[in-house]
């Protein structure tokens, strides 16, 4: 199946088997989704994720965490879309709840949160926020 969002498409199905408690959720593997799967991880809103190969293009296996019976991530969204493009410099790279949340967006030094972005002092495409 061919989807023309492919990070939208990663999003929705985290954010769908975290409200129903899933274990794990299987996404359609890609270099930009490992990416993001790999910020998740490293800013501690999923416990891990690997690649399962098979004759198509793989899948990426998300293991969700939750606090207390809780998903640790309260909210996904997708700002920059296939159709309406959302970029920021330097100077204006937005904040989620005042810095409480994630922002992860592309820059010419690769995928990275806001933070990172800020401390390289490059701007980017913003991709998704993470709360």
């Amino acid at each position: 199946m061919s989807f023309t969002d492919p990070i939208a498409n990663m999003l929705t199905r985290i954010r769908n088997a975290s409200r129903s408690h899933h274990e794990k959720v299987d996404i359609p593997h890609s270099k930009i989704i490992t990416s993001v799967a790999a910020i998740l991880k490293e800013e501690g809103y999923v416990e891990n994720f690997r690649v399962i190969k098979d004759n198509k293009q793989g899948l990426l296996r998300v293991y969700l965490r939750y606090i207390n019976k809780k998903p640790a991530i309260i909210g996904l969204k997708r700002v920059s879309r296939p159709s309406v493009r959302v970029y920021a410099d330097v100077k204006n790279l937005p904040r989620v709840l005042r810095g409480k949340g994630t922002v992860i967006l592309t820059t010419s030094k690769g995928i990275m949160t806001d933070e990172k972005a800020r401390e390289a002092h490059v701007g980017g495409e913003v991709l998704c926020y993470v709360w």
